[in-house]
């Protein structure tokens, strides 16, 4: 499984959960791939993203099975993640 994170530089919000994100990696072992929403822009049509951002959509192989788009907290992450069955990172 992994995530597609996208965002844009000149977005607050993305900037915001651009650490919170750092947080839940420094954690969890997930597969991201990140696109900007601007220098990205053929790749990021086809996840259709709508209009508000980050959006975070979580792939199991080529399919999504969850989406989240705007800002959320740490621990509504770290919930979802969990609900997916990603696993935490052997220290």
């Amino acid at each position: 499984m992994k995530v597609i994170k996208i965002t844009a530089i000149w977005c607050s919000a993305c900037l915001i959960m651009n650490n919170t994100w750092k947080k839940v990696l420094e954690k969890y072992d997930i597969e991201t791939v990140d696109l900007d929403l601007d220098m990205n822009e053929d790749e990021v049509k086809k996840y259709q993203p709508g209009s508000t951002l980050p959006v975070f959509i979580f792939m199991d192989k080529e399919k999504e099975v969850k989406r989240i788009t705007g800002e959320v907290t740490y621990q509504e992450l770290i919930k979802l993640i969990e609900e997916l069955g990603f696993s935490e990172k052997i220290s």
